[in-house]
Order: structure tokens, then C-alpha cells, then sequence
């Protein structure tokens, strides 16, 4: 007996055995209520898109679409229904394998749990998403030790494998339950036989390799299923990265080829058994997408709509485009995409984006006038052009620590080139910063997957702006540009307030204290001052400017802080006894303080002035006065540059031992400003502010203060936030004390500060 018909009657016992115990005609059988292959489509093209369940695509039928998804650590399969959106899910590993196909009234579940990446499959289990039918389990291993499952066309399953003479082998299984026999496709002798690449109306495109002693010629080869015959062989030239996929409709087959990035598309006419190659662009990683619809082929490279990159992807075939098969027309019908499945009426499923339309799932076909177009079938809910979500950014706290102010913005994702811009609205000074985001890298200017940002330390160590900040308004902007390529640049802008406990002594808004100084002709000066930290001192920080002259009539001048104008404020009494307020004037001016404005006469009566502590714990500083009959009297702020001072209240009595008394802001740590006095004898006491006006009992805190003709509360001059004290003595002789925010040792041990200069020419006569 021939020993091939003997290998081929055992064959042919094997396979009806195991179509005899694993296909009931169930599985396969249509529904006893069948609608025709096409009604489900006229449902998924409605108005509006069901909700796509996210995942990966891995397949659609005539009823649903399949996807893989990762819930937490657990894979999923979901299967859902174009109809209404509902979604079956299936258990599912890391390994587990899953294809749909079709036959004329049925989708088709495949699953396999021998490896999700290698194709070689030898156990796999059937569903009927259709019908519900109870699944069945198919063991191609009892057609031979080496068969493996290679494609399901239309009723068909295709399977590979070794025979019982060595020969390599495709073989058509009828899988519609009954008991025919086992059909051989005769291919090329010796070829190596790969799987089914594409299919249509009961032909299957399948890769195999032509072998000889001198020839290893990859191909692909159109299989009729029906009859078990193969159409022409075409030669595959250059083999294109994994990943890749292939087409076929009624007319053409296309396949990309190519060995490195650059994409060649080769265009077979199954009519005239003719190819055409046209180079198309370049592919990533992934492969390129190549479908077929009639007369057009589409083709794309998968990429990610949140994919980082370092460089945009210059010629990479991004957008899903449609090229005419006969006139190299194309249309641009995606602008990205990541995922793309042949459905069964020869359309085709992909997930991807359009500007305009936004994320999600995207019917492919043929329109009325024979052009693809795109129909969004299930809507992902998010753009695909970046879009800006917002910020929370309102105001800053210019007093907190600058690496805890973060400056954050939200758009869609942050795969994206952010080109920002800061600007001080009244000074002009600006900030601008490039910011290449990562997702990967949170803490490098990306926080979570759709914010960015940075702090405002960051912007201190880059900048003037960030390291002497600016009150006031800022105006912000940036452009975004997507590092993919997708979709158009973003721009936006907005404002934000900063705002900073307001420094007696800050005539221009940079955090640092100045100081004015009066020399024997009447002209006062500006110091804008620095704290030197080699030498733990005050020092200049330029030099002097001129900030008014005349001030000669005057017999006392005091600091009272911003009570209400740009910046620091000061009063002088002249020797009538009228009281005015010079305001200062702001950064933006060229002076440092306005033209002077009356307060009141009478101010006579007084001995001693002193502002610049907010006393009453309303934010801003008030004015004490002690008579001279050792009263003492407060002048809150009222915040109105018109009548800066509310009436007085006397708030203490026995304040007329004092020659000297200041006022340091919150120097012990209380509820409130507080004052220091001096009393004849040179020795210095604290009075601690309540909040409400009042003090609490003194407290001795030093002696030898007696040489000091000025002493002035500065503020926080070294940056620790507590409040410190400048004197000067005699011929001009300067010392700073840096405050400790301990009330009963508020001062650190004094250093002699050069902030005022050599000026023997123009010695000072008083600074405040």
C-alpha cells in the first residue's frame, strides 16, 4: 500500500476524532434570530460613540470588538458589543493569547494560554460571542506531535505541522462540526509555513518561506479555503520589523517591506498578479499597519498618543493614510494610531486619534464616492491635540520656602516641549524656561501623568526674578510643543498674585531692607542694602541714590512700613509740629518716595515716634507716640493713603524714662510687633506686643545702648524670617544685630556693618 495514503488515512482518523469530541455544531451554528452580517455595522456608525473600554485591540466581529486590558496586576479580555457598549470580560494571564475571527453569521473568540508572543499554539479554546454557546477546546497535538493552530478562515481552521513522511504541511480543518475529512494545501516542496496574515471572503493571505539548496525566498501566497488550491506567490523582499501586519480585500494584497526604519509598501493586483512598491516613509519600533479596502491601502506605524521622545519623529508614518491602489492618491484619515484589526464586512477597526474628534475607536471604510473616511465608533473621552486642563495657581506665598512654592500647570499629557514665560507686570522682569517633560520622570518638572511645573527655588537659582521676588501681579504663558508630533502647539497664559509680609524697610519690592540716610545739607539718600554672610553683616548692595532734598525742617523722621502705598512709608515731623507722610514710591519709579502729604499738626506734644510693628494683628503697621508727659499712644493704620492713621488710644503711661524707642516687627515670637526702649542709663528693654495694642511687662535684654544716636528695625536682613536691628553711633559708625526669635535673648552679639560707606565729604546727621 502507498505509504503516503496510509499517513494520510491515519491523518484523516486523527482529525475526526477531534472534531468529533471538541466542535459541537453548537459553537459554530447561527443564531436561531441571525441578523444579516451587516445590520450590527448600521448601529455602531450612530451619532454617538459608546464608550471604548481602553486596553489594546486585538480584534472585532460583526457584534463586538475585543481589547486586552490591565486592571492593577490582573489581565482582562473584554469583549464589547457595538449595539449598546456593554462589555464582557474574560479571565485572561500575561501569556494568554486572543484573536477574533468571523464566519458568515458568527464572531469568533480564540484563546490560548501557550504563549501570547510565539503564535505556536496547540491547545486553543473556541467561544461564539454571538450565539453564547459553551466554549470548546481544540488539541491540534492529536494531528501530530509538532501541529499548531495557523488561522480560522471563514468555517475553516488552519493548522501546520509536520507529517509522518517529515514534509511540512498546511492543512484546512472543516470545523462546522461534522466529519469530513482533513484537506491539504500543496505549496512549494519544502517550503516553511508561517501563519495567516489577512483574510477575505474565504481567502486567506499566509506567509511561507521557498526553500532549496540555493533559494530562501520569503513569500506570501493567497490560499482559497474553499477549495484548498493557492493563488501566485509574490516575493516578500525585505522583511519588515516585527509587528507588522498585512492586508487583503477582493482586489489587492499589501504587505510593508523593508530591514531597517525606511518603509517600502508593496501593492499586489490580484487581477493581474502584479506588484508595485512604493516607499511610503519610516516605522518605529512597532512595525508598520498595512490594511486593505478595496482599492486603497492603509498603512501607519503605531505610536502612543502619551509616547515620550526625545526628537520629533521627522518622516515616521505616524498618520494612518489611505493610498489609492491604482493613482498613489492619499488621504490622511488618522493622526496617529496604535492599534488597527480587519472587521468582517472588509473594513477595518483601529484605535488611534483625530485632531478635532479626539481618542478612541475608528471605523475605517469606503464611503459613497469610493474614498476611506473615518467614523469614531467608541470615544476614549480625551483629545488628541494637547489641550490645557488648568492650574491652580492663584496666588504665592512669597514668605514660605521657596522649595516648597510650586508653580504647576495641567494639560491632556505631558509628552511635550514647554516653552514657559514669567513676567513681573509692574517691574517687566522676566523668567523664561524650556522644560523637556517625561512621564517617567516625575520631580524633573512633571508631577503626575498630565501635570508640570517646577518651584519657585528653581526659579530663584535661574533668575533675578526668583531671587528678588517681586509683589504684585505676574503674568504667566507657555507653548507646548507635542514631542510626537500630534496635533498642533499649545499656548496659554494667565496671571497669578504674589504676595509677601509686607518689609518696613523694602523701598523696591526685592526682599531686602533700605535704608535712608539725611546728611548735614538736607539731602537723603537711599541704601538698598545685602546681607554679606562672609562676613555675617549688613552691606550695601549698590551704590547710594538720592531720594530727596530740603528735609533740613525736619526733627524727627521715622520709619512706619507700607501702610497702604508701593512700599515702605516714613513720617518726619517738621519744627512746627506738623506731621507728614512720605509714601514710598515703588519699583517702578525713579524716585524712592512721593511727594510728602500732610498727617496733622500738634505732633509736638510727642518725644518719641516709632512705627512699623503691626500692633493690633491687622496686617499692617501701626504708629506709637510717647508725650511728654511719658504717655504712651497708638496710631493704628487705617490703610487709606488719604488719612493713613486712625484717632489715637492711649494704650501705657511711664514711658517718659525713655530717650529712645524702636519698633522691630515680631521679634520673641508672640501674636504680635513688639518695641525695644532705651532708658537713660543705656540699657534696653522688650516689650513683647499682645495682638491688641497692648504689651506685656517689660523685660531687660541688654545694656550699653547708650552710644546709638539711631536705631533702626530693619526686618529680616539675612533671610532666616526673623526680624533684625541696625544701629549707628558716632561718626557714623554702623553695627547690625541679627535677630533669634528668642524673646529673652532677641539678638544675636552685634557686627560692625560698612553699609553706610566712607562719606567723611558728607558725614549723615540721622538714618532711618
Amino acid at each position: 500500500m502507498n505509504s503516503a495514503r496510509t499517513s494520510r488515512r491515519r491523518l484523516t482518523t486523527a482529525v475526526t476524532t477531534v472534531l468529533a469530541i471538541t466542535l459541537g455544531a453548537g459553537l459554530l451554528a447561527a443564531p436561531a434570530t441571525a441578523a444579516p452580517a451587516t445590520a450590527s455595522f448600521a448601529v455602531a456608525e450612530a451619532a454617538t460613540p459608546i464608550a471604548d473600554p481602553g486596553g489594546i485591540l486585538l480584534g472585532a466581529g460583526r457584534a463586538g470588538f475585543l481589547n486586552r486590558a490591565l486592571v492593577g496586576d490582573a489581565h482582562q479580555l473584554r469583549w464589547t458589543a457595538y449595539a449598546d457598549g456593554t462589555t464582557t470580560t474574560l479571565p485572561a494571564t500575561e501569556s494568554t493569547r486572543a484573536e477574533v475571527f468571523f464566519t458568515e453569521t458568527s464572531d469568533i473568540l480564540m484563546t490560548s494560554e501557550e504563549g501570547r508572543w510565539n503564535g505556536r499554539s496547540q491547545h486553543i479554546t473556541l467561544r461564539n460571542m454571538t450565539t453564547g454557546a459553551a466554549p470548546v477546546d481544540i488539541d491540534f497535538t492529536k494531528l501530530g506531535a509538532d501541529y499548531r493552530f495557523a488561522g480560522f478562515v471563514s468555517d475553516t481552521l488552519l493548522a501546520t505541522g509536520t507529517n509522518e513522511d517529515g514534509a511540512k504541511e498546511l492543512l484546512l480543518l472543516d470545523a462546522s462540526g461534522d466529519t469530513q475529512s482533513v484537506r491539504k494545501v500543496d505549496l512549494p516542496e519544502g517550503a516553511l509555513i508561517g501563519s495567516v496574515r489577512a483574510s477575505r471572503s474565504g481567502v486567506a493571505l499566509v506567509d511561507i518561506v521557498a526553500r532549496s539548496e540555493t533559494v530562501f525566498d520569503p513569500q506570501v501566497t493567497m490560499v482559497d479555503v474553499g477549495t484548498a488550491t493557492t493563488g501566485p506567490a509574490h516575493s516578500v523582499l525585505e522583511s519588515s520589523l516585527s509587528g507588522s501586519t498585512y492586508g487583503l480585500s477582493d482586489t489587492h494584497a499589501a504587505w510593508p517591506e523593508g530591514t531597517g526604519s525606511a518603509v517600502t509598501l508593496a501593492i499586489a493586483d490580484r487581477i493581474t498578479e502584479k506588484v508595485r512598491r512604493v516607499a511610503v516613509g519610516k516605522q518605529l519600533g512597532g512595525g508598520t499597519n498595512v490594511g486593505v479596502l478595496g482599492d486603497w491601502v492603509t498603512y501607519g506605524t503605531p505610536i502612543g498618543l502619551d509616547q515620550d521622545m526625545d526628537s520629533p519623529p521627522v518622516g515616521v508614518i505616524q498618520a494612518l493614510t489611505a493610498r489609492s491602489a491604482t493613482t498613489d492618491q492619499t488621504i490622511e484619515l488618522l493622526d496617529h494610531m496604535t492599534d488597527a484589526v480587519p472587521a468582517p464586512d472588509g473594513t477595518l477597526l483601529v484605535r488611534g486619534g483625530l485632531v478635532g474628534k479626539g481618542e478612541g475607536l475608528y471605523r475605517i471604510a469606503l464611503g459613497e464616492d469610493g474614498r476611506p473616511t473615518a467614523e469614531l465608533v467608541a470615544s476614549a473621552g480625551r483629545p488628541t491635540e494637547l489641550t490645557y486642563l488648568g492650574t491652580d495657581l492663584h496666588t504665592l506665598d512669597l514668605d514660605a520656602d521657596p522649595a516648597k512654592i510650586h508653580l504647576k500647570w495641567r494639560m491632556s499629557r505631558v509628552n511635550a516641549d514647554v516653552y514657559l514665560k514669567l513676567t513681573h507686570r509692574r517691574s517687566g522682569e522676566t523668567f523664561e524656561l524650556k522644560m523637556h517633560l517625561y512621564r517617567e520622570s516625575a520631580g524633573a518638572y512633571t508631577y503626575d501623568n498630565q501635570t508640570f511645573g517646577l518651584s519657585w527655588a528653581e526659579i530663584a537659582a535661574k533668575s533675578k526674578l526668583g531671587k528678588a521676588a517681586y509683589n504684585g501681579a505676574y503674568d504667566w504663558s507657555f507653548r507646548a510643543v507635542p514631542q510626537n508630533g500630534i496635533g498642533p502647539d499649545l499656548n496659554a497664559s494667565g496671571e497669578f498674585q504674589a504676595t509677601r509680609t509686607a518689609d518696613p524697610h523694602d523701598l523696591n519690592d526685592n526682599h531686602t531692607p533700605d535704608l535712608l540716610a539725611r546728611d548735614a545739607q538736607g539731602d537723603v539718600w537711599q541704601i538698598d542694602t545685602a546681607y554679606d554672610t562672609s562676613a555675617n553683616t549688613l552691606a550695601a548692595a549698590a551704590p547710594r541714590r538720592p531720594a530727596g532734598t530740603g528735609w533740613t525742617d525736619y526733627d524727627r523722621i521715622e520709619s512706619v512700613g507700607n501702610t497702604g502705598g508701593e512700599a515702605g512709608d516714613f513720617v518726619a515731623r517738621d519744627k512746627s509740629g506738623v506731621l507728614w507722610i512720605h509714601y514710598g514710591a515703588g519699583p517702578l519709579s525713579s524716585e524712592a518716595l512721593t511727594p510728602r502729604r500732610k498727617v496733622g499738626g500738634g505732633w509736638n506734644t510727642y518725644t518719641e515716634l516709632t512705627g512699623g510693628s503691626d500692633l493690633n494683628g491687622d496686617k499692617t503697621p501701626d504708629l506709637v507716640a510717647v508725650d511728654k508727659v511719658g504717655d504712651l499712644y497708638l496710631y493704628e493704620s487705617t490703610g487709606t493713603a488719604s488719612v493713613p492713621f486712625a484717632p489715637r488710644k492711649k494704650i501705657g503711661h511711664g514711658w517718659g524714662i525713655y530717650n529712645q524707642i524702636t519698633a522691630t516687627g515680631n521679634i520673641g515670637g508672640g501674636p504680635a510687633g513688639d518695641l525695644i526702649a532705651r532708658d537713660e542709663a543705656g540699657k534696653l528693654w522688650l516689650y513683647l506686643g499682645k495682638g491688641d495694642g497692648t504689651f506685656a511687662s517689660r523685660t531687660p535684654i541688654g545694656g550699653g545702648w547708650g552710644p546709638y544716636t539711631d536705631t533702626v528695625g530693619i526686618g529680616d536682613a539675612n533671610g532666616d524670617d526673623r526680624p533684625d536691628l541696625y544701629t549707628r553711633g558716632t561718626g557714623n559708625t554702623s553695627y547690625f544685630y541679627a535677630g533669634t526669635g528668642d524673646w529673652k535673648a532677641p539678638f544675636k552679639a552685634r557686627t560692625a556693618s560698612p553699609v553706610l560707606g566712607a562719606e567723611s565729604n558728607s558725614p549723615y546727621n540721622m538714618v532711618f
